[in-house]
């Protein structure tokens, strides 16, 4: 079973404390401060003159018929019942003090002026105005209640100076009077002390709370609070800048948190901060140096810079407030989105570029087949000749030689790019190769009055490679060079080896490349120029296969050219196919006795 809750002891002083609540006004409810000031104004001035409203039918018993001077002394005590109502009503709590310093100088005036004057025990009260305002905690309050008491001072002085009061009572009554009135002002102005007290022990308890909340807030978030002056420099920073840097906060103080920014972002870091200085709101990204036990790295932060109100109104008083997030794992995921994102329009601009190139190079082949196979199944109406028939025949075989070529490009190239092109290593010589696929070309060379020039040593090591994709390689080469190079030109395979290495290079005369062409040579359907209004057909294939080809043999390709004088392709394969590497290591070439063509290879891992 559940204890049943226990409710707090109901006493006088609850009592007391919860009707006063109820009078406050709800201004005075949302600050804990603010309420005790109003509960501490409105409480004393209500119990006092309701004593005062209790005793007085006391006096009556005893005096009899009040004086004039009796009733206005009486109305003067029961005003604070009015003035506390005024600030239940209104939450004014300033004008509520000084309404207050009127009623009690009222009172104070009233009495001086009927007992002596500014010698009466009742002048001793004028103290007690400006401490009474006190605890408004308002210099203005205190300045007025201070003027308001120095002229009742030289109004009862002036008064006096003139003969315009009564005259004073006996000295033995006034003595007594006197000694009641220091007395009385004395225990007012104690009660007024311990009023203060507890108002400055209420604000300690109110602000050690606020801290102890802010502290918490500042040590458990995880984003890092600064505070800077108008020159940058840092004030005050959060414990948790500690794990977002990795050293202590006493060195990120001043300029420390700048020295850790990086060089290159510096500018920003300080720009923000003045322009918050200046009333912008600013955020800001930069890198900063974070310390950790394997060393020094750099991480991404964003920044938030707002504007901070100082004590002061000048320009050196201007300070800022910086909320700094650690956002390095937001940065990678932005970059790899971008990334991701240029990927995309790469690929569509090679959607484009295939979709260009394919239906020329597709279309155009088809349309010769179709067109001259049409002529010939209509052989007997258009009366075809043996010699026609014969070259259209031809002209549809061309056709579909150089259509079966396209899909073999397209092929291949799916292939390489899904990586299921496999390379069979086997030992072939490297001159014989070079040999078969320039005389394969020589009849294309011949044909455009190309002048097709090899020079491969017959001492040539043999390479462990792939033979087809080897083959493959040097006929894209060359037939790229002659079909770029114009008449009356040369193309020249030379072909050398190194200990490591064999080195072809295929150079020719033509058209050349421009630099800002020359960097996307190899990319999938790229063709120099408009695909358009180009000159030389092609899929844009071959030295995208080339590259990936010499890729697969963990090979080099270089490609060098200036426009209008030629272009040299570069192609460096290891000598050696290495299975347990998954590639070519270096390798050394031992002559075997007796033979001078054919050294053993003998590897030797790098």
């Amino acid at each position: 079973m559940n204890e049943p809750t226990r409710e707090a002891p109901v006493t006088v002083l609850s009592i007391i404390q919860n009707s006063v609540d109820a009078l406050l006004h709800p201004s005075a409810r949302r600050n804990a401060l603010t309420r005790a000031r109003h509960r501490a104004f409105i409480a004393p001035r209500l119990l006092g003159s309701l004593a005062v409203f209790a005793t007085f039918p006391i006096y009556l018993v005893m005096r009899g018929a009040p004086s004039a001077l009796e009733v206005v002394v009486f109305a003067g005590l029961m005003s604070p019942i009015v003035v506390s109502w005024y600030l239940s009503h209104t939450g004014r709590f300033e004008y509520a003090h000084m309404l207050s310093s009127l009623a009690l100088a009222s009172v104070i005036v009233a009495v001086a002026a009927t007992s002596g004057g500014i010698e009466s025990f009742a002048a001793v009260w004028l103290l007690v105005i400006p401490l009474e305002a006190a605890l408004s905690a308002s210099r203005r309050v205190v300045g007025f209640a201070a003027a308001l008491a120095l002229c009742c001072a030289v109004l009862l002085v002036v008064l006096g100076y003139f003969d315009l009061l009564p005259p004073m009572a006996n000295a033995t009554d006034h003595r007594i009077l006197m000694a009641a009135g220091v007395i009385s002002a004395m225990l007012y102005a104690a009660g007024l002390a311990f009023g203060a007290e507890s108002l400055s022990r209420t604000s300690m308890a109110l602000l050690l709370r606020e801290e102890e909340r802010y502290r918490l807030l500042a040590r458990n978030m995880s984003d890092v609070i600064s505070r800077h002056g108008g020159n940058g420099a840092v004030l005050f920073i959060s414990p948790v800048a500690e794990d977002l840097l990795g050293t202590e906060v006493s060195t990120l103080l001043g300029h420390g948190l700048f020295e850790r920014v990086h060089v290159a972002d510096r500018p920003v870091y300080l720009t923000a901060l003045s322009d918050a200085a200046c009333g912008r709101q600013r955020c800001v990204r930069f890198r900063a140096r974070r310390d950790s036990l394997s060393g020094g790295r750099f991480i991404w932060i964003e920044m938030r810079c707002n504007p901070l109100a100082a004590a002061g109104e000048g320009a050196d008083d201007r300070q800022v407030v910086a909320v700094l997030r650690d956002i390095s794992a937001r940065k990678v995921e932005e970059d790899a989105l971008s990334e991701a994102h240029s990927a995309a329009e790469a690929a569509q601009a090679t959607r484009t570029r295939f979709l260009a190139a394919m239906s020329h190079e597709l279309r155009t082949p088809l349309n010769a087949i179709i067109g001259f196979s049409e002529m010939l199944v209509q052989e007997q109406t258009l009366q075809l000749e043996p010699a026609r028939r014969q070259e259209y025949a031809g002209l549809i075989a061309d056709s579909g030689r150089h259509l079966l070529s396209v899909v073999n490009g397209i092929l291949d190239m799916a292939r390489l790019e899904a990586g299921s092109f496999e390379i069979v290593p086997e030992p072939f010589s490297p001159r014989g190769a070079l040999v078969q696929c320039c005389n394969l070309l020589a009849l294309k060379a011949r044909e455009g009055d190309i002048d097709l020039v090899t020079d491969a040593p017959r001492d040539l090591p043999m390479v462990n490679a792939d033979a087809r994709a080897f083959k493959q390689i040097v006929l894209n080469l060359i037939s790229n060079a002659i079909k770029f190079t114009g008449r009356g030109g040369q193309v020249a395979v030379v072909a050398e080896a190194t200990d490591v290495e064999l080195v072809v290079r295929i150079r020719d005369t033509g058209v050349g490349i421009a630099p800002d062409d020359l960097k996307r040579i190899g990319a999938p359907f790229f063709q120099v120029g408009n695909v358009y209004q180009r000159r030389h057909e092609g899929t844009g294939l071959g030295l995208s296969i080339v590259k990936s080809l010499v890729a697969l043999h963990h090979g080099e390709l270089n490609v060098s050219s200036e426009v209008g004088a030629g272009t040299t392709v570069t192609v460096k394969l290891p000598l050696v196919w290495d299975e347990t590497h998954g590639g070519c290591t270096v390798t050394a070439l031992v002559p075997v006795a007796g033979s001078r063509e054919q050294p053993a290879l003998v590897k030797k891992r790098a």
